[in-house]
């Protein structure tokens, strides 16, 4: 074997496919141990295969286990079982989902070994233990040996970078990747992100949003979910993250945490409100992220396909940070409540505004400081009769004066209808004369 040129083809392997040299090591071992058991080995044995990469040099052992008579069943035992119809298993382990490991074995001398024979060549050696018997190695191997090490081969270096592929976007759930929409089948869209395919489902895509193949577009990485057919990785384009994970790659002031993302709110498509904060006073939060002339926020609108942003201004105080969500409708004053409620006045032209289209504004704006909002007009805080302590008297006053004014606009009314049956009388008389 020359050595340089399988070390730089193990090198090329490694770099490629993203797998280290020691996985590639362990795989060409596998696959030299199921070449050497279909040529030279026993069906039930099992073959073990060093491999020195710098002589090039392969060693074989043949893998006992080490086995005691509480161990295995008896010829009584298995002539029953077999009666029975019970399968009889010649390993320690798991064969079907949810089926218990046997406690018995039968005895296979290709696979088991006893411990009175296995401490003749290990005094050591335990029961349980794996006794590992020296083996002739070989150089020449069949046609069909050398086709099965390469099927293993091939097989064991899919899965270790199946699994390479796994741990690394495993490690990137919750940021955002650039990735190439590369088929659209039904509702899912595959994007290629790289060293696998994303998937992106029908509820993580936006709304009205349509994708073509070569479109390239952020994605927002999930989570890496398992399968029966290996490691799937799950993107999304309505997850609220997804924004704030924008605004870290368009504003400096976000990435180095002098303005901080407090909360945000989205509805995929349509709109989205962020709450922001500086940690020093001479950075203007909604500024840096607006940028000059809007470029920086328009970059993130047109990312997200013309969605709507709106950047508001966090505050402590819950009336402050309630009055600041419903932007751009102004409000005029905010009442708390219990059971985390607060009552919003705004002027009659602002209703509208601050409910927004189809109440989107007002859901947002509670999704978004966590307060259940109800928008009344001013008038409507007028007319309230719930006062404060300081208010009772002059409420109480008001409400002595109010019939006052409805029993003197009755005596008016009550004057009025008078004069009208008298001028009614008199025209009565005047016709009743001119008819004579």
């Amino acid at each position: 074997m020359d050595i340089k040129s399988f070390q730089r083809a193990l090198a090329q392997i490694a770099e490629t496919r993203g797998i280290s040299p020691e996985v590639i090591i362990e795989t060409l071992e596998a696959a030299l141990a199921t070449a050497y058991k279909k040529d030279y080995g026993q069906k039930g044995q099992k073959i073990k295969a060093k491999f020195n990469p710098v002589s090039g040099d392969v060693k074989f052992w043949q893998v006992k286990l080490v086995v005691d008579d509480s161990m295995l069943y008896t010829p009584e035992e298995i002539e029953a079982l077999k009666e029975k119809k019970v399968t009889l298993y010649e390993d320690f382990e798991k064969h079907e989902e949810g089926q218990e490991v046997p406690k018995k074995i039968v005895f296979n001398p290709e696979k088991h070994i006893m411990i009175a024979d296995a401490k003749k060549k290990d005094p050591a050696i335990a029961v349980g233990d794996e006794l590992e018997i020296p083996l002739e190695s070989k150089q020449d191997y069949g046609r069909i040996a050398a086709q099965t090490a390469k099927q293993v081969i091939l097989q064991k270096i899919r899965e270790a970078e199946k699994e390479t592929i796994a741990s690394e976007y495993k490690s990137k759930e919750g940021e955002i990747i650039s990735g190439l929409v590369q088929r659209v089948e039904g509702n899912v869209v595959y994007v290629d992100i790289g060293k696998t395919l994303g998937i992106l489902n029908r509820e993580e895509q936006i709304p009205g949003e349509f994708y073509r193949p070569g479109q390239r577009l952020k994605f927002y990485i999930l989570k890496v979910e398992e399968t029966p057919k290996g490691s799937v990785v799950l993107l999304s384009r309505a997850y609220p993250k997804l924004v704030s994970r924008l605004f870290e790659l368009e504003v400096p002031e976000i990435s180095s945490g002098v303005v901080v993302i407090k909360s945000i709110a989205r509805e995929p498509g349509f709109r989205t409100k962020m709450a922001v904060t500086s940690t020093e006073e001479r950075i203007d939060p909604i500024g840096s992220c607006v940028g000059q002339r809007g470029t920086r926020i328009m970059a993130v609108i047109n990312e997200l396909g013309g969605e709507k942003i709106d950047v508001i201004l966090w505050q402590e105080e819950p009336e402050k940070f309630i009055a600041n969500a419903l932007s751009p409708a102004k409000v005029t004053d905010v009442a708390i409540e219990d059971k985390n409620t607060a009552i919003v006045y705004v002027a009659e032209d602002q209703l509208s505004l601050a409910i927004g289209k189809e109440g989107r504004n007002v859901r947002l704006a509670s999704n978004l400081t966590g307060w259940k909002i109800d928008v009344k007009t001013a008038g409507a805080q007028e007319s309230s009769t719930e006062t404060s302590p300081e208010q009772s008297e002059v409420a109480k006053e008001e409400t002595e004066k109010k019939p006052k004014k409805r029993l003197k606009k009755s005596a008016r009314n009550a004057s009025d209808s008078a004069a009208d049956e008298k001028t009614s009388d008199a025209e009565s008389e005047e016709a009743k004369e001119a008819k004579e």
